[in-house]
């Protein structure tokens, strides 16, 4: 069984006759975070999961310039984080119809309303690297949670996927901004997480 499947597993038993489990699905910049909260969806009931990812709270671009924050976009600071408090209470309350926002990475903005979670939806796995961080007000965070995971991947090998990942975006200054930026995110997920549940 693979570590997707075993983890599906998991989350099934742990689900017993709960209406909802909100699962925290973290890691550091590149670590994996969308592609296994994606396949694990896929691995669960049908129609039985949504993705919630934290990148949708990101502030745009011209928000951080007037903060002087537009050099550490991807930093804890450079998120709207009572804006995902206040989603991720209103999904563990099972309220209908709840609107999500998604970043869309190709234009480096969020798109507000991009999707919707149902009452149905019975594991909303939601991921994003700051999900265990033990800061405030992030810490907040970890009473909304049932169930929380992190992904555990070496520091050369996340610079590799970072790396790759501004070059296939075309991205002229990518391994700069990998080690002013995107690197000081990883050190500080990875020095500064509380203990996971699970770890992958």
């Amino acid at each position: 069984m693979s570590e997707i499947a075993h983890l599906a597993s998991t989350l099934f038993k742990r689900a017993a006759r709960a209406r909802r489990v909100v699962v925290a699905i973290a890691g550091p910049p590149g670590a994996g975070k969308s592609t296994v909260a994606e396949q694990l969806a896929m691995l669960l009931p049908e129609g039985a999961a949504a993705v919630v990812p934290m990148d949708g709270f990101h502030f745009d671009d011209r928000v951080l310039e007037a903060r002087g924050l537009a050099s550490r976009k991807g930093a804890p600071e450079t998120f709207d984080f009572g804006g995902f408090e206040a989603l991720l209470k209103r999904l563990r309350a099972v309220e209908p119809d709840v609107a999500i926002p998604l970043f869309d990475r190709t234009m480096e903005l969020s798109r507000a309303g991009a999707a919707i979670v149902g009452e149905e939806v019975r594991f909303v796995l939601v991921e994003g690297n700051y999900l265990l961080l033990d800061e405030e007000p992030w810490t907040r965070l970890a009473a909304l949670f049932d169930v929380s995971v992190f992904l555990d991947v070496p520091r050369d090998e996340l610079e590799r996927r970072l790396r790759r990942r501004w070059r296939d975006l075309g991205r002229a200054d990518g391994d700069a901004w990998v080690e002013a930026n995107d690197m000081p995110n990883v050190d500080r997920v990875l020095a500064r997480r509380r203990p996971a549940d699970i770890v992958v």
